[in-house]
């Protein structure tokens, strides 16, 4: 049994894991900036603080906290938001538990698989391959900084480079079930998922196993956003019309941040199932069966 910090605790994948974590019998604290629960515990970024008690004892946190990258566009300050919601965060942890001078087990960080950047190609990459040095890029190599300054006190890291992840309470998925199914841009550009109980089960695998390091956690099944379209709209019974939503439109309507539905890459997920990780849902038509 561990005790477990999270921050982004009551987000898509932060509540989900939560569940399972709990299920597993470990105890979780979670960082909030309006506490109401009994495990959850106030912390303020903009004035450096967080409640002593949530680092009481504890043996890993898991760094889910950060601004919705699809959610608004992108203004200069929605950027600024975008990073500093995310590197801060684990600054201020990483301050709070040097002073305190407590010794974690794991530092467990997410990041995205949009850190070779938001680009179409041919090309399968690899957690050895280097950062895009588009602004996603740019976020995930800062994003990963926050956290590899844990090696620092000698506390293992683990960061995730998270595709999409499909849940069926909300996130990316629930936006995609239009009336009509349609691929976006080309449909050419690769779309890089994961079933939300395969990511948390990772997260967990980090807690409980030899898991440290940067994995791609992606499914191996890798889809164009034509066939995920196509599986989509077959599995949940919706008319699909091979038609593609014009570059254009959504370059009008999101502005820079159309970037992430008319771009993307095929993830390797070799490593972590060298690891011994075995996915649940390793097939679209599966995961997407079950949510």
């Amino acid at each position: 049994m561990a005790k477990i910090l999270i921050t982004g605790g009551t987000g898509l994948v932060g509540a989900r894991l939560t569940t399972l974590l709990l299920e597993r019998k470990h105890q979780v604290r979670i960082l909030s900036r309006n506490p109401t629960e009994n495990n959850e515990f106030k912390w303020d970024i903009s004035k450096g603080y967080i409640e002593e008690k949530a680092l009481d004892s504890i043996d890993y946190v898991i760094h889910l906290a950060g601004a919705g990258i699809a959610d608004k566009r992108w203004t200069e300050e929605r950027k600024k938001v975008i990073i500093d919601s995310r590197v801060e965060t684990a600054n201020l942890i990483f301050d709070k538990i040097k002073e305190k001078g407590t010794s974690l087990k794991g530092f467990i960080s997410a990041s995205g698989s949009n850190y070779y950047g938001a680009k179409t190609t041919d090309k399968i990459f690899q957690e050895t391959d280097a950062a895009g040095d588009d602004f996603l890029g740019k976020v995930c190599l800062q994003w990963e900084a926050a956290a590899d300054q844990f090696n620092e006190l000698k506390i293992p890291v683990t960061i995730l480079r998270t595709g999409v992840v499909l849940s069926k309470n909300g996130g990316a998925l629930e936006k995609m079930k239009t009336p009509i199914i349609s691929p976006l841009g080309s449909g050419k550009q690769y779309l890089s998922w994961i079933h939300i109980d395969d990511l948390c089960n990772l997260y967990i695998k980090a807690v409980e196993e030899d898991f440290v390091g940067v994995y791609n956690a992606v499914s191996p099944d890798s889809h164009t956003s034509k066939t995920f379209s196509k599986t989509l709209a077959k599995v949940i019974k919706r008319p699909y019309v091979p038609i593609a939503v014009p570059s254009f439109l959504l370059k009008l309507v999101f502005g820079d941040l159309a970037v992430i539905l008319l771009e993307g890459s095929r993830l390797s997920s070799e490593k972590i199932e060298k690891k011994g990780f075995s996915f649940r849902y390793p097939q679209l038509k599966v995961a997407l069966e079950n949510l």
